[in-house]
């Protein structure tokens, strides 16, 4: 059978959807939540309480201020670690609060 060559496919509809609806900094959002206590380890995610994407910041709540000093000394490292498991240099800047 012949392609029609308006016919895309699923993947590329898809992407298309995502692009026209903006929902690639969403679905980012949703992947570094989900990866969080992976690649930040178990006793981290513990005194995580949220974590958003805006702009190219990735702005994480903690509830420990011991570990929220710790975690400012290790930003570069975040954004290193995140920007690898995303494929792509989302993460410009993290703020710890």
């Amino acid at each position: 059978m012949a392609r029609n060559k308006n016919n895309v496919t699923l993947k590329d509809a898809l992407e298309m959807m995502v692009k026209e609806l903006k929902l690639k900094p969403r679905i980012d959002e949703v992947h570094i939540r989900e990866e969080w206590v992976k690649l930040m380890g178990a006793p981290i995610a513990k005194y995580t309480q949220n974590i958003s994407l805006k702009d190219g910041k990735l702005y994480i709540k903690v509830t420990s201020a011991a570990l929220q000093h710790e975690l400012s000394y290790s930003r570069g490292k975040i954004i290193e670690l995140f920007n690898k498991e995303l494929g792509e240099e989302i993460i410009k800047e993290v703020i710890i609060f």
